[in-house]
């Protein structure tokens, strides 16, 4: 008999014994489960998972074959018609055949039920036809199985199972304990077969209310031999919701959930044995004999002509590095796929004009590299994709790819899939931890991606108040840095700069904008100015007053943080700075009735504030603010700080300034 070690589990804690695992029976639904009108524990929730189970195991299936087989069977409760989304179901399936593309995963035994009552107190059930269930194809590499429940209504119950058959062990189904509404008891099961060696874990703050592991013995033959499986049973009970707030990373970052990482594995019918766990120098070198990646950066005889010409006439290493950066941005237009492998070949993307993130990417260090510049590549996960795992070695967490220069004692990173970002600047979804730096001539080594970049604002209005009851004057902001990206993005989403002053306008009705300057879009290495020449209408027709809010350009009104605690950082990715200055003259027979109030707002350990100052004289007044949130990320523990300053900001912004004649 054939026997290797088994799994290898990290992290699991609070061993008990259960019983033995098994599904609980399909199309059955109890009185108590129609009558139910919310969860105890949870009374603002629109639906309640009442029962999950769900199955992995590999198992032989016959003519020398075995598969990683997937059965998901779940039972809902469903309260309100906010709970309804979860009677549309999709199943992704995925698909590595290149050649192929209809070669996704299978699936089968898609079976569903609606309980519902009706006046009467009688219940139905309604069946879903599998005639409506539909295959829709994303890529070559990903497609959904969609269907609706039928006769979903408030109060009912829906049931639905299905199977998944896989070749792909290496991507062994992980399991989610908690999703965006609570759950009373979820289940999972697995069966291994000693020929493959799979590493766990347990991420997310929830513990395991109960795990059970035995060893069946003999459970899988091949013509390499016999092997034990292991059995290991995860159960966890009365899971909350995750609830997704604004500034986080992936969700899958921080939800309770079981991940399983394949480590190697004997091919049950040749007996060959497959290692996935690599160190880094194996990686690299793969990497560096890559088609699709290392091969590419090797190709510096496609670029160096049109290098020559970008850089004829520059000395300087920055200024060349500049120079091939905004090229590169203005040649090739993004056709939206990611990855961190090119897919048809820089060759090609270079003539079309477009391509993925690693044609743009891989060919921008192939030609600062043809220019005599440092360059190397730069793997990451992008924020959507969650964090990299340190744990365990491998590629499956990268998911784009970044170009790094370094000019002296200082490096660059750099993205040129997006023509309004500046030099040295990332998009947000690149903040996120740490990325991997690979270059063809030396080892690869982990690069810290939390740059400091800076989304900065300043705004001056200069008015004065006409005896009319209308002011007059200029409002310029001044967007800089990641602002400044932020306000070009929003103007390119325009036909014209015309519409975009238009919709200011639009927003705000008392505002009459009556000349209009936007300077810099094009110039990413300067601030984005604003000047506006306006007239504002001061006569409140309901109080019969003059009032003016300061803050009605960038007014708080809702707090983004909610939750009671938060149990993940609120993950700005950058610091925060906005100015505001307002003066305001005032003719000789008016007066400033209800001033506003100086305000002096801190966070602890310097993580904000917000600040304000009132400067008046005879005929003219000043009024200042200052927010500033000083980190990229704030710990779970700054949470509560964090809702209260913009709790009080909040309450402070609701003032308004009246004039009134002397």
């Amino acid at each position: 008999m054939f026997k290797k070690p088994l799994l290898t589990v990290i992290l699991l804690s609070a061993i008990f014994n259960l019983a033995r695992a098994q599904d609980f029976p399909y199309g059955n639904v109890s009185r108590e489960e129609l009558e139910m009108k919310n969860y105890a524990n949870d009374p603002s929730a629109h639906a309640v998972v009442l029962q999950e189970h769900g199955v992995s195991a590999i198992r032989d299936i016959g003519n020398g074959n075995c598969a990683l087989i997937y059965e998901y069977h779940v039972k809902i409760k469903i309260f309100d018609s906010r709970g309804l989304n979860k009677g549309t179901v999709q199943i992704p399936v995925y698909n590595n055949n290149n050649s192929d593309y209809d070669s996704y995963e299978k699936v089968s035994k898609i079976n569903g039920i609606t309980f519902y009552s009706d006046d009467k107190g009688l219940t139905h059930k309604t069946v879903l036809d599998g005639g409506k269930v539909y295959l829709e194809k994303i890529n070559k590499h990903w497609g959904l199985y969609k269907f609706a429940m039928p006769g979903l209504q408030k109060g009912c119950v829906i049931e639905y199972e299905y199977k998944i058959q896989s070749p792909y062990f290496e991507n062994f189904h992980s399991w989610q304990f908690q999703t965006d509404i609570p759950k009373i008891n979820s289940e999972f099961e697995v069966h291994i077969p000693g020929f493959w060696d799979y590493n766990v874990t347990l991420k997310g703050p929830l513990k395991l209310t109960g795990t059970r592991s035995d060893l069946e013995t003999g459970c899988f033959s091949s013509h390499a031999g016999t092997c034990d499986c292991s059995h290991i049973v995860y159960g966890m009970s009365n899971i909350p919701a995750f609830v997704e707030e604004d500034y986080m990373t992936s969700p899958k970052n921080f939800i309770s959930a079981i991940y399983f990482e394949l480590v190697d594995f004997i091919d049950p019918y040749r007996g060959s044995k497959t290692t996935l766990a690599q160190s880094w120098k194996d990686i690299d070198s793969h990497l560096k004999y890559d088609s699709n990646f290392g091969s590419q950066l090797k190709r510096k005889g496609l670029v160096k002509d049109r290098v020559a010409i970008i850089i004829a006439n520059k000395t300087d290493e920055l200024e060349k590095a500049k120079a091939i950066y905004s090229y590169w941005q203005k040649w090739f237009k993004w056709n939206d796929y990611t990855g961190f492998e090119s897919i048809d070949g820089i060759s090609k993307a270079l003539d079309s004009h477009s391509g993925s993130v690693a044609d743009i990417n891989l060919s921008l260090v192939t030609a600062l590299n043809a220019a005599g510049l440092n360059a190397e590549t730069v793997l990451l996960s992008t924020r959507d994709n969650g964090v990299i795992n340190n744990l365990y070695l491998g590629m499956s967490d990268f998911n784009y790819v970044i170009a790094k220069v370094t000019i002296g004692a200082k490096s660059y990173l750099l993205d040129a899939t997006d023509p309004l970002l500046d030099f040295g600047m990332l998009p947000l979804k690149c903040l996120n931890d740490k990325g991997r730096a690979f270059s063809l001539d030396k080892p690869s080594y982990w690069v810290d991606l939390n740059l400091p970049q800076k989304e900065k604002s300043t705004y001056t209005l200069d008015l004065t108040l006409n005896e009319d009851g209308k002011i007059k004057g200029t409002i310029t902001n001044y967007s800089i840095g990641y602002a400044g990206y932020e306000k070009r993005a929003a103007i390119k989403k325009f036909n014209s700069v015309d519409e975009y002053v238009e919709s200011i306008g639009a927003k705000f009705p008392r505002l009459k904008i009556l000349k209009s300057e936007i300077s810099n879009l094009d110039n990413l290495d300067e601030p984005v100015s604003e000047n506006y020449e306006v007239e504002i209408d001061l006569y409140d027709k309901v109080t019969g007053k003059l009032a003016f809010n300061p803050f009605f350009l960038n007014r708080i009104i809702t707090n983004p943080f909610k939750l009671t605690e938060r149990s993940y950082p609120v993950d700005r990715g950058m610091s925060f700075n906005e100015r505001f200055i307002l003066t305001i003259h005032l003719p000789p027979a008016y007066s400033v009735e209800t001033p506003p109030r100086v305000i002096s707002l801190k966070m602890p350990n310097d993580g904000g504030e917000f600040l304000t100052s009132y400067d008046n004289s005879d005929n003219s007044f000043t009024f200042s603010d200052i927010l500033a949130l000083n980190k990229a990320i704030y710990a779970p523990e700054e949470y509560p700080y964090l809702k209260e300053f913009y709790n009080k900001i909040i309450q402070s912004e609701k003032v308004e300034i009246i004039f009134k004649k002397k």
